[in-house]
């Protein structure tokens, strides 16, 4: 048996990246901040903050409410599975990217800027493990 199950609880980086694939099928990507408080250790050393930046990526129906109700400095909570994958840049040079694909998210941040806003948790179906032709990479 394993677990490919991710937690985060953190604030977007930038409005996120949304596009429409050939067949329609939306996809959004974006950045989350999560941060771990520093601390003073018992010898009197400091130890700063850590941040750390996730790559998110949202499918359909997900993507769509992304699109329209998450922007930059939002609180969000999500829960996915981690994916890594690589790639050749331009100079031919491989290229590593860990994603976390989205499966639930809930807003956090005020709604006063954002009356229309959904209050449920919202979710996205199952990915389909074939005909993956909609994967934009």
């Amino acid at each position: 048996m394993s677990v490919n199950k991710v937690i985060l609880l953190g604030n977007v980086g930038k409005d996120p990246d949304v596009r429409y694939l050939d067949n329609h099928v939306c996809v959004a990507n974006l950045t989350l901040a999560t941060t771990e408080r520093g601390y003073t250790a018992q010898n009197g050393t400091q130890v700063p903050d850590r941040t750390e930046w996730h790559n998110l990526v949202f499918w359909r129906g997900l993507a769509e409410t992304v699109e329209k109700y998450v922007h930059k400095g939002d609180k969000l909570y999500v829960e996915g599975n981690i994916r890594s994958r690589s790639y050749d840049d331009q100079n031919g040079m491989k290229r590593y990217v860990t994603e976390i694909y989205v499966d639930s998210m809930e807003m956090l941040s005020s709604r006063q800027n954002r009356p229309e806003q959904p209050q449920a948790p919202v979710s996205a179906p199952a990915q389909p493990e074939s005909g993956r032709s909609d994967i934009p990479f």
